[in-house]
C-alpha cells in the first residue's frame, strides 16, 4: 500500500479528514522549506503538497504567484525541489509528499528521468495542472512503474461524464477544485461543493480532496464534513509572506494547528 493510500486508510479508521497544506518549495527561501515541511507535520498535516515554482502558472492566484517568484529568485528548479524532498525524507519516512506544478519542467527533464528521480527522492504523488487525461498516459505509465500516484483535478465545470475518464488514470486521490477561478479566491459555495462530491464518489473509490478558497478554520471544518481531505494553500502562503522575519515557522504552525483543531471538532 502506498503512503498516500495508507494515510487515508488510517484516517478513515480514526474518523478523521486529511489535512493537506500547500507550500511552495524555495519560499521564502530553500533553506526554510524542509523546516517548514516538518512544522506542517507537527501541526497536524497528513499529506504535504509541495509546489514546484513556475513562471507562467494557470491556476495559481496572486499569492501563490508571488511565492513562485520568490522561489525562482533563489533559483529553485525541479532538481532543487527533488533534493528538498530527499532532505525531508532523512527524518520523515511516513508523511506523503505530493508535487504540484506544471508540465514544462517535467517535459524538460523527461518522463522516465523525472519519475525515477522523484521516486529516489521519496515523492509519493504528482499533480500537474495542465495535463488533461488525454495527454497523461505517458507520464502516468512512468509514474506507475515507480509506484508514484498521479493525481488529477476536477472542477465545477468538469462534466460528470468526464469523471470516469479521469478516474481510470488517477490514483492516490482526486483533487476537486471548489470554485471557478484561481487559488486564493473567496467565493466558495459550500452547498454547491458538497453536492458535487457524491457524483465523484460514484465514479471512483479514490478519496476526494477539496481545495481552493478555504481560508479559515470554520470553512475547513465545514468542508471536512463531506470531503476526504481539505487542501489549504493560499492562506498558508500568505502567512509565510507576511510573517515577521524569524516568525515564519511559529506563525505557520499556529495557523495550521488551528485548521487541524477545527477539522477534528467536526
Amino acid at each position: 500500500m502506498s503512503r498516500i493510500a495508507g494515510t487515508f486508510s488510517t484516517l478513515k479508521q480514526q474518523g478523521k479528514t486529511a489535512l493537506i497544506p500547500f507550500v511552495t518549495a524555495g519560499d521564502p527561501s530553500p533553506a526554510q522549506t524542509v523546516p517548514l515541511m516538518h512544522k506542517l507535520v507537527e501541526a497536524g498535516a497528513n499529506i504535504i503538497e509541495l509546489g514546484v515554482p513556475f513562471s507562467d502558472p494557470m491556476a495559481d492566484g496572486p499569492t501563490i504567484q508571488r511565492a513562485s517568484e520568490r522561489a525562482l529568485k533563489h533559483g529553485t528548479g525541479l532538481k532543487d525541489v527533488l533534493a528538498l524532498v530527499a532532505e525531508f525524507r532523512k527524518t520523515d519516512q511516513s508523511t506523503p509528499v505530493v508535487l504540484m506544478g506544471y508540465a514544462n519542467p517535467i517535459e524538460a527533464m523527461g518522463y522516465e528521468k523525472f519519475s525515477q528521480s522523484a521516486a529516489n527522492a521519496g515523492v509519493d504523488g504528482v499533480l500537474t495542472v495542465d495535463y488533461p487525461p488525454e495527454e497523461s498516459a505517458g507520464l502516468a505509465e512512468q509514474l506507475r512503474k515507480h509506484e508514484i500516484d498521479m493525481i488529477f483535478l476536477l472542477s465545477p465545470t468538469t462534466p460528470d461524464r468526464r469523471f470516469q475518464q479521469v478516474a481510470e488514470l488517477a490514483s492516490g486521490f482526486i483533487y476537486y477544485v471548489s470554485l471557478k477561478g484561481v487559488t486564493g479566491a473567496a467565493n466558495l459555495d459550500l452547498q454547491e461543493v458538497s453536492q458535487k462530491i457524491p457524483a465523484i464518489h460514484a465514479a471512483t473509490s479514490l478519496p476526494v480532496g477539496v481545495g481552493f478558497g478555504i481560508r479559515d478554520a470554520d470553512t475547513a471544518k465545514a468542508v471536512a464534513q463531506f470531503a476526504d481531505a481539505v487542501v489549504i494553500g493560499s492562506r498558508i502562503v500568505q502567512e509565510i509572506e507576511n510573517a515577521p522575519q524569524g516568525a515564519v515557522l511559529s506563525n505557520v504552525y499556529a495557523l495550521v494547528k488551528g485548521f487541524r483543531t477545527a477539522m477534528d471538532s467536526k
